[in-house]
């Protein structure tokens, strides 16, 4: 009997295996970094044989590449609705709201955010998926862009954007930030104030 067929799973209609291989996979990444994951600790965490998590996914690598593909799908679609505020409250409002939103993701999810943008982790090359979402969450930075500087906005202000909430993020999360602030609501006061100004400086330096 092939090892392929050991590791099939049971028939359970009621439970996503996949789904869960992922959430405690993403656990682990919390938990401990890229050295907690192993194959054998995901199918340990999610009680159920060793060969199962090998009917879904390759290797680790194949794991560390979906969580990273639903990470950029979960960020673009974060950035998508401040930017959408646009239409309705203004660039300021616009440019608060996507720094909130970038640097809340990366607090929800630490562990993949610390790998998505480390290639030796997972190389998006080998994973066209990981290519395509994080596409959608650049797409998501330039429209940010072109929203507060219209024809006159450059690649450059986009890096400009993208480094300070990146920059803010790991402040945050594994910088001096981390543990400044008592509860999440001072932090979450903190984090609005910085936006607010960094907002203000963006704008006052589009201002003609």
């Amino acid at each position: 009997m092939s090892t392929k067929i050991l590791g099939r799973p049971k028939a359970n209609p009621s439970r996503d295996l996949r789904r869960e291989l992922l959430l405690t996979s993403r656990k682990l990444l919390d938990e401990g970094g890229i050295a907690a994951l192993s194959m054998r600790e995901v199918a340990r965490r999610a009680a159920c044989t060793h060969q199962a998590p090998y009917h879904y996914f390759e290797n680790r690598e194949a794991i560390l590449a979906s969580l990273v593909t639903d990470g950029y799908d979960a960020l673009a679609a974060c950035l998508k609705e401040a930017n959408d505020l646009g239409a309705t409250q203004g660039l300021r409002a616009v440019l608060v709201a996507s720094s909130a939103a970038y640097v809340n993701f990366a607090l929800d999810q630490p562990g993949v955010f610390r790998i998505m943008f480390r290639p030796e982790v997972c190389e998006p090359a080998r994973f066209p998926a990981v290519q395509a979402s994080g596409a959608r969450a650049r797409d998501e930075l330039d429209r940010l862009n072109s929203i507060l500087h219209g024809k006159k906005a450059q690649a450059t202000m986009a890096t400009v954007l993208w480094a300070h909430v990146h920059g803010l993020a790991f402040l945050l999360l594994d910088g001096p930030l981390a543990g400044q602030f008592e509860s999440d609501r001072e932090r979450a006061k903190y984090l609005q104030t910085v936006g607010e100004k960094f907002a203000d400086m963006v704008l006052n330096q589009a201002s003609p």
